[in-house]
């Protein structure tokens, strides 16, 4: 007998092994972390499953999402990933990326981590929110809202509550698994 899987997933099997495998995990490690977060800025306007099917080709254009490397990205690396078909070309996205690693080893001096840093906004513990249908699901939340003021005081960029609360339920701060769904108990 087949698994019930939240809906938004099915069809697909990128996505699907997605959703099964990672989406709603706690994650508490800051390198993987980063690479969510970034993929989610580039998502913005797209969407998820675009950024899956590109997500190698991120992966290779920046450096395996080493923000040490990437906060020292200058013009003609800037110059060369714009040149990269297989990522997003936006140009404001991918400067934003440079400034975002900037701002993330910020924060990892400041709290020791980013993730003490994000996990400290739900107490380091993953809010087990109760959808029977994803669709009914929030866009974005009072935290995310809040979250999301507090990035960009530190200087990020393309963190609205939308992208925040993607990331927040791609990381595991928030189980939004359909209440059916076989991973809703299982992350």
């Amino acid at each position: 007998m087949e698994k019930h899987k939240c809906g938004w997933c099915l069809g697909d099997p990128l996505y699907e092994a997605y959703h099964d495998e990672e989406w709603g995990v706690p994650v508490k490690d800051d390198a993987t972390l980063f690479e969510f977060l970034i993929l989610e800025t580039f998502q913005a306007g797209l969407s998820w499953i675009t950024i899956l099917r590109k997500r190698e080709n991120f992966r290779k254009a920046f450096d395996n999402f080493d923000y040490q490397k990437i906060a020292n990205y200058d013009h003609s690396k800037i110059e060369e990933l714009l040149q990269d078909a297989g990522i997003i070309r936006n140009k404001l996205k991918i400067r934003a990326t440079v400034s975002n690693a900037k701002a993330f080893m910020d924060i990892q001096n400041e709290f020791g981590s980013f993730s003490n840093y994000i996990w400290a906004f739900v107490d380091h513990t993953p809010i087990k929110n109760s959808f029977e249908d994803y669709r009914t699901a929030p866009a974005h939340t009072p935290l995310s809202d809040n979250i999301s003021k507090d990035l960009k005081k530190r200087g990020f960029k393309f963190v609205g509550s939308t992208v925040i609360y993607a990331h927040m339920q791609a990381t595991g701060m928030v189980n939004d698994h359909e209440v059916n769904c076989f991973r809703y108990e299982e992350v």
